[in-house]
């Protein structure tokens, strides 16, 4: 199943976020479940958040993968909605 993850970053956070790039990309690398993943944008090009697209058997495993995110870790999200996601183009 596909699973879409948005995550919104805390105000004035984006020193959290370049702190902790590094450990997330290498989470994304080492998970072999993500298919697509990128900063969400402010109008003014400042990264402000994460979508993340996942493959994974089920529900909680995308949420285990959420939780072990370094950006989660780090306390980084004001939100993190996680939800199925049924591919219909591209």
């Amino acid at each position: 199943m596909r699973v879409v993850l948005f995550c919104h970053d805390k105000p004035g956070a984006l020193q959290v976020r370049l702190d902790n790039r590094a450990a997330h990309l290498a989470h994304i690398e080492s998970s072999g479940v993500v298919e697509m993943a990128g900063p969400l944008l402010t109008p003014e090009g400042q990264m402000c958040g994460s979508l993340v697209v996942l493959s994974v058997d089920d529900l909680a495993q995308a949420q285990d993968w959420a939780a072990a995110d370094p950006y989660a870790l780090a306390g980084l999200f004001a939100s993190v909605t996680i939800t199925e996601w049924k591919k219909v183009i591209g």
